[in-house]
């Protein structure tokens, strides 16, 4: 895990108008997006981040509960054409607010703004906790319209509502947005995505949206082929349209690779590997996915699902039940749930699922589908016969991709092994993408004893890569160089004595010695063993020391001593002397 790891909480928004809050939201969420960009530096996702949103949690107690140690706060106030952002960097173990800014800025000038904010609060995480770089832009100009901007604002703020009105509208305001501008690429993704909604959750014909999520992602990758979005749009588009698991894979990879904080990419190649049945490549993707985004319902589905594939069914029940109390309308926990109950034969609890189900939360294959595989595992051969026959009959529709998986399964619990596969080769022959999901689990163990088995796997899923070795991170200065820049830096702290001001910066220091902000964060780091805030506090510390001592200053206070050394804050200055004193001031001055 990376040794920086912040959650940036929902800015409040304190403009007049209550309906702004989309425009909070959303510059929340690109500085989410922005910090997420810098490798070694862990963000929390927007989901768990949001999930706080209203809510007065003690600073403490959200920080534990999102496994993080530093988080931003903030509010934006936004009025005709100007804005008023104000951010804060609160240390979570002790309250510690260790920086805060306020900007006033010309609406005009979002994307600036957004760029300014995100590296100056990179630059304070990477002054305060360690090493790592930052490139020279966090935020690129999305569009030159406001307007364009601000209707896709709007509908980003919809579609996480995740209910087909809300994302119906918000493709209206997307088609708006992409009006005025038809290369705003956040437009272009994020209207595949409320397509490719509307498909999962049939509230639109399944070919056309996902003939429409397909054409919104192609162009947004015409535009910008390193989109990490978009190619996870494009992971989902060969699974669930083209039943390809290995084009599907690469495009999951590619993502991923692109923006290794991206939590969807994570649990969707986590989700790849454990169907293919490499359970400790998929954990690994599936862990990074929780430590990003701990509290998102789906990331926590997929930790159930990860134990039902891995044949631990109580522990998958346990997540599931929660799940479900959560939102008894959750149809994957649902659906999961009733195929960990058949498969420790408890088949009347299953089928009790399905009858207390609200009504048309159930698809028609699964309805069908799990009372068949439950009559046939306690051997009622009426009840199974009467089902079996209904299924046979529905799976000859090419589009009946349930009807087809469970068919199969079906054949396997009934030990007809030879119709088994041979439905199986119709079945890939249709592109039908269930398959994928349902071949390897758990209800299909009795075709594992088949020699056939082998070769349907490899077919279904073919082999995937092992996770490359990341390599170790080269030296951002040879040892010559390091040593001589050493040398400048402690000669250049003792004769200039920059340290007394308290506007120096990690940057600004860079400037005055000549060297790159990240290689003068490297050399503090790594050769002198501190980082920036430790190494300036050092100085101030000490050049107090040398003031308090001197009885010519006694008519001056402690803290007018300590802003003569360069701190600005009460707070910094007495947590920083404490740490390097292990004393209070005053105990130290009384000790002398």
């Amino acid at each position: 895990m990376p040794a920086t790891t912040i959650a940036v909480l929902p800015f409040v928004n304190m403009s007049s108008n209550p309906e702004n809050e989309y425009f909070s939201d959303g510059i929340t969420e690109e500085i989410i997006n922005a910090l997420a960009k810098i490798e070694s530096l862990q963000v929390t996702s927007r989901t768990s981040s949001f999930f706080f949103k209203g809510k007065a949690a003690p600073i403490k107690e959200v920080a534990e509960t999102l496994d993080v140690s530093v988080i931003l706060e903030g509010s934006v106030r936004s009025a005709g054409n100007t804005v008023r952002i104000t951010a804060q960097l609160i240390q979570a173990e002790d309250d510690f607010h260790f920086w805060s800014e306020t900007w006033d800025r010309k609406l005009e000038n979002i994307f600036e703004i957004q760029d300014e904010i995100s590296l100056l609060i990179a630059e304070k995480l990477r002054e305060q906790y360690g090493h790592f770089e930052i490139a020279e832009h966090l935020v690129e100009k999305q569009t030159e319209s406001i307007d364009a901007y601000e209707y896709s604002l709007k509908a980003k703020f919809l579609l996480n509502k995740w209910n087909p009105d809300d994302v119906k509208k918000a493709i209206e305001l997307w088609s708006k947005a992409l009006a005025i501008d038809p290369n705003h690429i956040p437009s272009l993704t994020g209207i595949a995505d409320a397509y490719g909604f509307l498909g999962v959750t049939q509230n639109m014909p399944y070919e056309e949206a996902w003939t429409k999520t397909s054409e919104y992602t192609n162009k947004a990758l015409e535009l910008d082929p390193g989109n990490a979005p978009a190619h996870y749009q494009l992971a989902n588009i060969s699974f669930f349209v083209k039943a390809d698991f290995q084009e599907a894979y690469k495009y999951a990879q590619r993502s991923v690779a692109l923006q290794p904080n991206y939590p969807e990419a994570q649990q969707f190649l986590a989700f790849l590997y454990l169907i293919s049945g490499d359970k400790k490549q998929a954990w690994e993707h599936l862990e990074r996915a929780l430590e990003i985004d701990p509290l998102n319902e789906e990331t926590i589905f997929y930790k159930a699902y990860y134990h039902h594939t891995a044949g631990e069914f109580e522990e998958a029940l346990d997540i599931l039940n929660q799940r479900l109390e959560k939102n008894p309308q959750n149809l994957p926990a649902l659906i999961t749930k009733c195929y960990s109950l058949l498969n420790i034969n408890r088949q009347d609890e299953a089928l009790a699922i399905l009858d207390q189900a609200p009504e048309g939360l159930v698809p028609p294959g699964d309805a069908l589908g799990i009372p068949c595989l439950a009559h046939i595992i306690s051997k009622d051969k009426t009840q199974s016969d009467l089902c079996f026959e209904e299924l046979l009959k529905q799976a000859q529709n090419p589009m009946a991709f349930q009807q087809h998986a469970y068919l199969i399964q079906a054949y396997a619990l009934k030990e007809e092994y030879d119709n088994a596969f041979e439905w199986l080769e119709k079945a890939i022959a249709m592109k039908s993408p269930i398959l994928l999901l349902s071949f390897s689990g758990s209800l299909n163990s009795n075709l594992r004893k088949d020699k056939r088995y082998k070769v349907f796997h490899s077919k279904l899923y073919g082999q995937l890569p092992k996770a490359k070795q990341q390599k170790e991170k080269t030296a951002l200065l040879d040892d010559k160089t390091a040593t001589n820049y050493s040398n400048s830096l402690l000669t250049y702290m003792v004769e200039e004595q920059p340290y007394l001001s308290p506007d120096l910066s990690l940057r600004s220091l860079a400037e005055r010695i000549e060297i790159h902000p990240n290689q003068l964060s490297w050399l503090l780091n790594d050769r002198l063993g501190k980082n920036f805030n430790q190494f300036i506090n050092h100085y101030r510390v000490e050049h107090f020391k040398s003031l308090a001592v001197d009885e010519a200053n006694s008519h001056i206070s402690l803290i007018g001593l300590a802003y003569e050394s360069g701190f600005n804050s009460k707070t910094v200055f007495n947590t920083y002397f404490k740490k390097e004193v292990e004393m209070t001031p005053k105990e130290w001055l009384k000790a002398q």
